[in-house]
């Protein structure tokens, strides 16, 4: 994988990211760790009510932050996404100590935890287009691939850190104790925001134009443009049948092979650990001069990895296969994130980023529920098998796509 990197310079020699970009970045994955301990802490406390109401509770995050997550996107174009991102760090934080005081006095009934998760799903709608946004104007264009990078391994080891340590909080302090942290996290982030401001002047979108016609005409850039269109697929085609891997299949293939939930956990931990280990490699080496090329070969390298878990003949397979599809994934977000970013008009970054969710989700939502529809119809290797064939299909379409294929980093 290093000998594909772009190596024109020695790592050495590289300049530091910018000191404002790490106190930003340290900041926003400590309200990661702690946003994954409260999911956990929430997700346990809906569970002693019963499936329905968990099933609830998750429908109340993912509902609201679908619906305005281009709302979200426009807004953050027009008034900023620093001043976004302080308002949504404020609301969590004054949400995270009135769930702590209510919980601590109430426990945890059914409506305080609906109530909850739908503030947290508004946040969100907002807050992800505007945080998404934020390397550019902290980083210039040629840093943003190893800026990217560095992000993805921090978020990746917060939410591997975030369940745990959620379980632990749970188990001394209850849902309360979990919020007090996570407001704590809300408030460094708080704090940070305040002291950083991004270094490169972006360009808001018109005060003239009503919101719903920015929502639009973001929605008209992607469809249009020939980079981010193609990327836009590749994202959905990732977000569709590359995510559900480890997620939905990875446990059916291990009841089905007879493993165990232990061989399943392994599995899990090599996709992170893959992804991880080449997040790291791109933050020190920088990524592939041709980043079109790079995204596309990442998810070809996925599809192996895929393939590889779907016909294990035992444990040690399976887990090879997940670092590899770890790597491919890490491979192809590495490159596909700042491609985007540097390919959108600087009027437009918080509405791409939105749409790039809203991508994700959409895929993954319909994608989970015909994976499953079709293990239980068939068998889980059968359903991992198509994963593969779908992934691969779009990393084959990726490198014929003149496009991606030609467009050079930065």
């Amino acid at each position: 994988m290093a000998s594909q990197l772009d190596t024109d310079s020695p790592a050495s020699t590289r300049p530091a990211l910018p000191r404002t970009y790490l106190v930003w970045l340290a900041g926003t994955r400590a309200s990661l760790l702690g946003d994954a301990a409260m999911y956990f802490a929430l997700g346990w406390a809906a569970s002693a009510h019963g499936g329905v109401l968990a099933a609830l509770v998750l429908t109340a995050i993912n509902l609201p932050r679908t619906v305005l997550l281009l709302l979200g996107g426009a807004v953050g174009d027009r008034f900023g996404a620093r001043r976004v991102m302080i308002v949504g760090d404020s609301v969590m934080f004054t949400a995270a100590l009135l769930l702590a005081i209510v919980s601590f006095r109430l426990g945890t009934p059914s409506w305080l935890l609906v109530v909850v998760a739908v503030v947290i799903g508004t946040v969100d709608a907002f807050y992800l287009p505007a945080t998404g946004s934020m390397p550019r104007r902290l980083v210039g264009k040629e840093h943003l691939p190893r800026a990217l990078a560095m992000r993805q391994a921090g978020g990746q080891i917060a939410s591997l850190l975030g369940a745990p340590l959620g379980g632990v909080l749970v188990a001394a302090a209850g849902l309360s104790g979990v919020a007090v942290v996570d407001a704590g996290t809300f408030a460094v982030v708080l704090v940070v925001l305040v002291c950083v401001r991004p270094a490169f002047d972006v360009e808001r979108s018109s005060r003239e134009e009503s919101l719903l016609a920015g929502v639009v005409d973001g929605v008209r850039l992607a469809v249009k443009d020939p980079v981010l269109r193609p990327a836009l697929l590749l994202t959905a085609a990732a977000a569709g049948f590359l995510l559900p891997v480890v997620s939905l299949l990875n446990p059916l293939l291990a009841r089905e092979h007879g493993w165990g939930a232990g061989a399943a956990a392994l599995v899990a931990g090599g996709q992170s650990v893959g992804m991880v280990v080449v997040s790291l490699v791109v933050t020190r080496r920088g990524a592939m001069s041709r980043i079109g090329t790079g995204a596309a070969v990442g998810l070809c390298g996925a599809a192996l990895g895929i393939a590889a878990v779907a016909i294990a003949p035992v444990t040690g397979v399976a887990v090879a296969g997940g670092i590899v599809v770890g790597a491919g994934s890490g491979m192809f977000a590495c490159h596909i994130g700042p491609l985007v970013l540097t390919s959108i008009p600087e009027t437009h970054l918080s509405r791409m980023q939105a749409l790039l969710t809203l991508v994700q989700s959409l895929a993954l939502l319909g994608a989970n529920n015909v994976l499953g529809v079709l293990a239980d119809a068939e068998t889980a290797t059968i359903a991992a098998t198509v994963c593969a064939v779908m992934v691969c299909g779009a990393g084959i379409v990726g490198l014929a796509s003149k496009p991606l294929r030609r467009l050079h980093r930065g």
